[in-house]
């Protein structure tokens, strides 16, 4: 049976591979010492320097996904994202045995998202850099040792993220984004690097209507060489110092659409005091709330089009059956969707009522998902709209400073409106 001190001996053999040293700056510069040597001991060109690096990018991009995968903080997803919002807020995980770390459906939510970035990432940097100089331009001597500093480089990247991501416990900090946001940059460095080193050297060498293809890329001397080197070194720095630059100026960080700081983890403590109450939305709610939520997001109706458009086209042809189906399927996909995002987002939630706090708990998962206490909101009306008319029922809006939970689709309002001390607005009386 597996001691329960596992974790804590990870952490410590972690903290003692990287104890006076750090295991990143050793990959950085491993990453350096290894174009330096090929460019100056082995004779490498262009086309051998842009190759490492390529694949340099790609395995890098690999590993951060291993980091993402593993990352301890929930990602920041959109909460009114269809289906994805609710989900992200199911900040649940699955445990990995003996290693203290889990998978969290936050992150798996962000993979198959950044997975495919990543990949036309890697795949539009390799077109554009190597792609230009490596046809017909690296030897085979010099693809021996290209091949032996890339099964380097990825044994010191898988070394690095062993010691310092898990066994230092940084996976902690970071949140799936957050763990994958430096590749962007690594990516950039090589690619502008490539592109300045090809310009120059173009303008020089190419006449006027002679295609990029046919740069040489002996005819890159070994200063340009060193200065690539140089500059992919200085960016590696940039992104290994980058929380103490940072802290310089902030207004000077590299935005690319991701979470630089990842959203703090919320309290577990789900405990009331005095008699619990729940309260859940009737079963008429329920399912008008599923059956009126594509009005909410005429998106979904796009997710319709593709199916019709193939109804249309089989109906020239008079397939029927063929065309009944499709058009129920048109119908049959956003009422699905639709339903399935308003049960996470409301139907399958319970909400707690104590004498100090209401708390929405998930029913399916058993996670709280958020909890407000007297005066914690700055706001809280009651609003019956023409679906609330016609069954008989209530939302709740409670209003924070920087956000607002909707609770649609209640019977009776009044446990949640006790948990207050203050008189909700009714703004349809």
């Amino acid at each position: 049976m597996p001691s329960a001190r596992s974790p804590a001996r990870l952490r410590a053999l972690g903290r003692g591979l990287a104890r006076g040293r750090r295991p990143r700056a050793l990959s950085v510069a491993l990453a350096t010492l290894l174009p330096l040597v090929g460019v100056v001991s082995l004779g490498w060109n262009a086309a051998a320097l842009m190759t490492l690096y390529w694949f340099e990018l790609g395995i890098a991009s690999g590993w951060a996904l291993v980091r993402a995968l593993f990352a301890g903080r929930p990602s920041e997803i959109d909460r009114q994202g269809l289906v994805l919002g609710p989900l992200a807020q199911r900040r649940v995980g699955l445990s990995v045995p003996w290693t203290g770390v889990e998978v969290r459906l936050s992150s798996l939510l962000v993979l198959p998202v950044a997975a495919p970035i990543l990949a036309v990432v890697w795949t539009v940097v390799g077109t554009l850099t190597v792609g230009v100089v490596a046809d017909g331009g690296l030897a085979p001597e010099a693809l021996d040792t290209v091949t032996l500093a890339v099964i380097a480089v990825f044994v010191g990247e898988g070394v690095t993220t062993l010691v310092e991501y898990f066994g230092r416990g940084e996976y902690r900090d970071h949140s799936a984004q957050t763990a994958i946001q430096g590749v962007f940059a690594q990516g950039a460095a090589i690619f502008l690097g490539a592109l300045f080193t090809v310009t120059i050297v173009a303008a020089g060498t190419l006449e006027d209507d002679t295609p990029i293809s046919a740069l040489d890329p002996d005819a890159i001397g070994l200063p340009l060489l060193l200065g690539i080197v140089a500059v992919k070194f200085a960016f590696d720095l940039a992104s290994l110092y980058g929380d103490r630059l940072a802290a310089f100026d902030e207004s000077s960080a590299l935005d690319l659409g991701f979470s630089h700081e990842p959203p703090a983890p919320q309290p577990a403590d789900g405990s009331l005091a005095g008699a619990v109450r729940t309260v859940r939305q009737p079963r008429r709610a329920r399912l008008a709330g599923a059956l009126t939520t594509p009005l909410g997001h005429p998106g979904l109706w796009y997710l319709a089009a593709l199916p019709a458009l193939g109804a249309a086209l089989f109906a020239l042809g008079g397939e029927w059956g063929t065309v009944a189906a499709l058009l129920a399927v048109a119908v049959a996909l956003p009422l699905a969707l639709a339903a399935l995002d308003h049960e996470l987002r409301y139907g399958l939630v319970t909400y707690r009522v104590g004498d100090d706090a209401l708390v929405a708990r998930d029913r399916p998962f058993g996670v709280d998902l958020w909890r407000v206490e007297p005066w914690d909101e700055t706001g809280l009306r009651v609003e019956r709209g023409r679906l609330d008319r016609r069954l008989g029922t209530e939302t709740v809006v409670i209003e924070l400073r920087d956000d607002e939970y909707r609770i649609p689709g209640l019977a009776d309002s009044e446990p949640l409106l006790d948990v207050f001390e203050r008189a909700p607005d009714r703004p349809d009386e």
